[in-house]
């Protein structure tokens, strides 16, 4: 698929989804409550800081995660997971990254399921987080970028140069397509 293919799908994916969205409750998009700005140059070098002290011990210093994260044995969740283009963080909105980094599991995660994800609530401050994620999502490539961004209400972090560089979607674009198709109906 051509790139001007891609982004004038991208578009009409988004298009669909706003105007689905937007009728559906009668109102425009809520904005996101935790936005991590992976275009502001200044919070991505603070989180760089801030990712190489608290988290690269465990999801490595090039966000590779650890040796075998994507293993299901019976080591399966223990394991830290990349952060970079090869893991699946981008799958996730800026909130739920925002809320398993604060309170160590995702919002839909029982508190009766073992989390070997460590809690930073008392810390890091919204902030110090926030610009870790920012870090993250700063590293991926920009195809990457615009598909998480349609998981943030009103697609915040949407890369202001999507319509003018050149880019793909992500391998398992598929996977995501279908899931904003069920989510938009």
């Amino acid at each position: 698929m051509t790139m001007r293919i891609c982004i004038a799908l991208a578009l009409i994916l988004c298009a669909c989804i706003v105007t689905s969205d937007a009728a559906s409750v009668g109102t425009s998009l809520p904005s996101p409550v935790h936005y991590a700005n992976a275009d502001d140059l200044a919070k991505v070098a603070a989180g760089k800081l801030i990712y190489a002290q608290w988290c690269s011990s465990c999801h490595g210093k090039r966000l590779q995660g650890q040796p075998l994260w994507q293993l299901q044995d019976q080591y399966a969740g223990r394991r830290a997971p990349a952060h970079d283009e090869s893991g699946h963080t981008w799958e996730h909105s800026d909130e739920e990254l925002y809320h398993i980094t604060r309170y160590g599991r995702f919002t839909t995660t029982p508190p009766s399921v073992r989390s070997d994800m460590p809690a930073f609530e008392r810390t890091l401050n919204d902030e110090q987080i926030l610009d870790a994620v920012a870090f993250i999502k700063a590293r991926w490539p920009l195809g990457l970028r615009i598909s998480q961004s349609l998981l943030n209400p009103g697609y915040a972090g949407m890369p202001a140069n999507a319509q003018t560089v050149e880019w793909t979607f992500p391998p398992t674009c598929a996977t995501s397509v279908q899931r904003w198709r069920t989510e938009s109906r």
